[in-house]
C-alpha cells in the first residue's frame, strides 16, 4: 500500500497513459514541477513507452499492476481512454495510490459511482483534471461574475477539428463522443462558474466526420433552484477553434474566449476589456494542485463529486438526444 498521507515534496507519482494527453503530464512533471517526481511510466506500447522513460528519467513498467506495486510511488495519474478509468482506477485504490484522473471520470454514473466508492473504501483521495478550471481566462470571468448582478443566462461553445486519435470513435473504448469528451468541460464549467446545479437539458447530436460518435452536439439547459438558462455547444467538425463564454445578468455582460485569450465586461453600450493574468498550462496548474492538495492536507479543487455530476449531465444529454424531448438530471 502506497502513504495514505503524504507530508512532503517531492510527491513521487507514476503515470498511466503516456499518449497524446498523458505526454502533457510527463512533459510538465519533468521541466516544471520540481515538487513532483516521476517515479516510472506505462503505456501500451512498449517502444514508445521505454522511449519515453529514457526521455523523462524514470522506468518502464511492463504493467500498469506492476507500477501499481510499487512502494515508492505515493500517486499516480491516470490519463487512459475513459473506458479503461473504472477498472484501472479500483486497482489503484486497492494499491493504496491517490489518483490525479483525466476527465471525463468514467463514461457513465455507473463506472463513476464504482470509482468514487473503490477511493472512499480503501481511504485514498481521487481528483478530477478539469483543467479549464485553471485557465486564466476562465478564472477571470469566475472574479467579474458578481459585478453581473443576478445571473440569468449562459453560453458555453467549444470547437474544434476533427480529433487525430482513432480510439474516439471507437465507442468500446470512448464510450461516446463530443458530448461525453468535450462536453464534460463545458458542463463542469456551469457549475464552477454559477455554483449551480443543471436541472433538465434538452440536446440534440449529429455526425459530420465521425461514424461510431457523434462529433457536433447543441443542448439547452435549466438549473435547480434558479432562473438560469444555459446553452452549450461543441463541434468536432470545423478547422477553426474556439472557446466562447458568455455570461449575462441585470447588471451587465461577460464576454470571453478561452482559447483566443480575451475578456470584456458590457454595461450599456460600453465594451472594456479586462486585462488577463499571463497564460500558464493548465495541466502543469492542475498537477501543481494535485501535489500540494496532497502536500498539505487540504481539499482538491475538482473532487470525485464534481467529477460524477458532470458525467451526470452528459447522460442526461444523450438520453434526450434519444428520445427528443427535456430529460432531467440524475445526480449520483
Amino acid at each position: 500500500m502506497g502513504r495514505s498521507k503524504i507530508t512532503e515534496f517531492p510527491l513521487r507519482v507514476g503515470l498511466i497513459g503516456v499518449g497524446r494527453h498523458g505526454s502533457r503530464y510527463a512533459k510538465h512533471i519533468h521541466e516544471d514541477l520540481p515538487e513532483i517526481e516521476l517515479i516510472g511510466l506505462w503505456r501500451r506500447d512498449t517502444d514508445e513507452g521505454k522511449g519515453q522513460a529514457r526521455q523523462y528519467g524514470c522506468r518502464y513498467f511492463h504493467t500498469y499492476y506492476d507500477l501499481l506495486s510499487d512502494k515508492s510511488i505515493d500517486a499516480v495519474v491516470v490519463a487512459l481512454p475513459s473506458a479503461l478509468n473504472v477498472s484501472v482506477c479500483e486497482e489503484a485504490a486497492n494499491r493504496g495510490k491517490h489518483i490525479l484522473l483525466e476527465k471525463p471520470v468514467a463514461i457513465n454514473v455507473r463506472e463513476a459511482t464504482r470509482i468514487h466508492q473503490a477511493v472512499s473504501r480503501c481511504g485514498v483521495r481521487l481528483m478530477v483534471s478539469h483543467t479549464l478550471r485553471f485557465n486564466n481566462v476562465v478564472t477571470a470571468v469566475k472574479d467579474y461574475i458578481p459585478q453581473l448582478g443576478s445571473l440569468h443566462s449562459i453560453h458555453l461553445s467549444q470547437r474544434f477539428e476533427p480529433s487525430p486519435l482513432a480510439w474516439l470513435d471507437q465507442m468500446d473504448l470512448s464510450g461516446g463522443g463530443i458530448v461525453l469528451h468535450t462536453g464534460v468541460h463545458s458542463f463542469d464549467l456551469l457549475r464552477f462558474l454559477t455554483q449551480g446545479e443543471v436541472d433538465k437539458v434538452s440536446c440534440r447530436i449529429n455526425r459530420v466526420f465521425t461514424r461510431d460518435t457523434e462529433d457536433n452536439f447543441s443542448a439547452i439547459m435549466t438549473f435547480e433552484k434558479s432562473h438560469i438558462i444555459a446553452s452549450v455547444m461543441g463541434s468536432r467538425g470545423t478547422k477553426g477553434r474556439n472557446g466562447l463564454i458568455e455570461v449575462a445578468g441585470e447588471d451587465g455582460q461577460l464576454i470571453a474566449d478561452h482559447v483566443h485569450d480575451y475578456l470584456y465586461i458590457i454595461t450599456g453600450m460600453e465594451r472594456r476589456p479586462i486585462k488577463l493574468a499571463d497564460p500558464i498550462p493548465t495541466v502543469c496548474k492542475a498537477l501543481k494542485a494535485f501535489s500540494h492538495s496532497l502536500c498539505r492536507d487540504v481539499e482538491f479543487p475538482v473532487t470525485i463529486e464534481d467529477g460524477a455530476k458532470a458525467v451526470a449531465i452528459v447522460e442526461a444529454c444523450y438520453r434526450s438526444a434519444e428520445t427528443g424531448k427535456w430529460e432531467k438530471v440524475h445526480y449520483p
